[in-house]
């Protein structure tokens, strides 16, 4: 079972932190989502990715070839001292 998914990121504490996960039908229509999510001034950008796998198992492969846009502004403004 594959799952296409928009995670927009936000500035938290001169970091990124991840915001709430949307799905979406397929990968079209994620990248359409996290280029949305990105155009938010609350966001500082998104990704669109896929995951296949068993949710019952909560065994996931995920792949992040899809999309991935950040503001530039937020990514001059991300700090290296970042928890890992």
């Amino acid at each position: 079972m594959v799952h296409f998914v928009a995670l927009p990121f936000m500035r938290a504490e001169g970091c990124l932190a991840p915001g709430e996960a949307v799905e979406c039908p397929h990968a079209a229509a994620a990248v359409r989502r996290a280029e949305v999510l990105a155009a938010k001034p609350a966001n500082a950008g998104a990704v669109a990715f896929s995951r296949e796998g068993n949710p019952d198992a909560g065994r996931w492969h995920y792949s992040c070839s899809h999309a991935a846009r950040f503001h530039e502004s937020a990514i001059e403004k991300i700090g290296t001292n970042c928890p890992r």
